[in-house]
């Protein structure tokens, strides 16, 4: 059944993978971990420190997911993004959750293609 409070309009690729996040990408830059992604936003874990982001922050986002290519399961698509901190989730007294809402959607949509790239696998077995 479909819960009625989840606004979620799209399905996201959950995925653990290195986010390297920062606020130009001139100086500072930090490393998180990928929760989730869809084309117009990402969460991920990182430490709660001096550098954690705050929600209303503008962060650029570097990041990979896995595509289906040329029947390649270890090929990976990169992206660079901006977007804006929508929240920040307290999981424990050491890491938060970030959620981000990029500036520009993603040219695909990263749960599609999770699906698209397990039906290829299947037919393949």
């Amino acid at each position: 059944m479909d819960n009625p409070k989840d606004k979620r309009i799209e399905k996201r690729l959950c995925h653990q993978w290195p986010v390297w996040f920062s606020e130009d990408f001139k100086e500072d830059v930090f490393q998180g971990l990928m929760v989730d992604v869809s084309s117009s936003g990402l969460s991920f874990t990182c430490n709660f420190d001096e550098n954690c982001p705050q929600p209303g922050q503008q962060l650029m986002a570097r990041f990979s997911i896995p595509c289906c290519r040329d029947n390649n399961a270890s090929a990976m698509t990169s992206f660079t993004r901006t977007g804006r901190v929508l929240r920040v989730d307290t999981l424990n007294s050491y890491v938060r959750r970030i959620a981000i809402q990029f500036d520009e959607p993603l040219s695909l949509k990263p749960g599609e293609q999770a699906a698209i790239a397990m039906m290829h696998q299947n037919s393949a077995v």
